[in-house]
């Protein structure tokens, strides 16, 4: 049920995407403790973007949940931030996330809901 929506516009070749997309889906089961098998990740890479009036690399994130807490949202923020540092060359200060806590009757999955 975590989704995580990575939308940058730094350019990566197939193996670099899916090792992010890796590294991404196991970091947010770590840091909501649910199931990796729930995880959901989305790489929109290479966009055309602007932020801070230049196109610097940069990334903005959705990451919705049930039960999503706003501790969590604090540590998934810094490690994340951490993990592009790293793998995109993305500044922190050039990385906007937006958090949701999705009720479990509004996300549905396997022909119903989780409620």
């Amino acid at each position: 049920m975590p989704y995580l929506k990575l939308t940058t516009n730094t350019p990566l070749n197939d193996s670099d995407s899916d090792e992010l997309l890796a590294q991404l889906s196991h970091l947010i089961a770590l840091e909501t403790g649910k199931p990796e098998n729930y995880v959901l990740v989305e790489l929109n890479q290479n966009n055309h973007m602007f932020f801070a009036g230049n196109k610097h690399p940069l990334a903005y994130l959705e990451c919705k949940s049930i039960g999503l807490t706003t501790n969590q949202a604090k540590s998934i923020s810094k490690s994340i931030s951490e993990c592009l540092e790293k793998t995109l060359n993305v500044e922190r200060t050039r990385i906007y996330i937006e958090f949701s806590d999705c009720p479990g009757e509004y996300w549905g999955w396997n022909g119903t809901t989780f409620r």
